[in-house]
């Protein structure tokens, strides 16, 4: 088993940057990849960002491509996303999760069997 607990949501203006972490416990972190995905009112849950265990090779949705930032320290089993130049459709519960599987398609739901409980950020224009 694997417990992800994340933080750091807020509630920020249009522009500001939040970092957001997710901390790991139990199973060996660094034998597993790690997503951010998040869900905003009313819509499906949406992948955000991925990480291999070695950090080398990184993913983003094209919606936040060039503003958000994904990053591990498996020393301290955290997982983090730096998200810069926020707009108001970021506003979403994010949300952490962690695979084994990451052979499959790292962007859907499904291959990643360990979740937290997600940590809300709030956008204002």
């Amino acid at each position: 088993q694997v417990q992800l607990v994340e933080s750091g949501g807020g509630l920020v203006q249009a522009g500001d940057s939040l970092r957001l972490s997710c901390a790991a416990s139990g199973r060996t972190f660094d034998n597993f990849a790690m997503g951010w995905f998040r869900q905003a009112p009313g819509k499906e849950r949406e992948f955000v960002s991925f990480i291999r265990w070695s950090g080398g090779s990184t993913y983003y949705a094209d919606s936040v491509k060039g503003r958000f930032t994904i990053s591990r320290d498996n020393a301290l089993n955290t997982v983090y996303l730096q998200m810069n130049s926020l707009k108001p459709e970021d506003t979403a519960v994010y949300y952490c999760a962690a695979t084994s599987r990451a052979y499959l398609d790292i962007k859907s739901d499904f291959v990643y069997g360990y979740w937290g409980q997600g940590t809300q950020v709030t956008v204002s224009s």
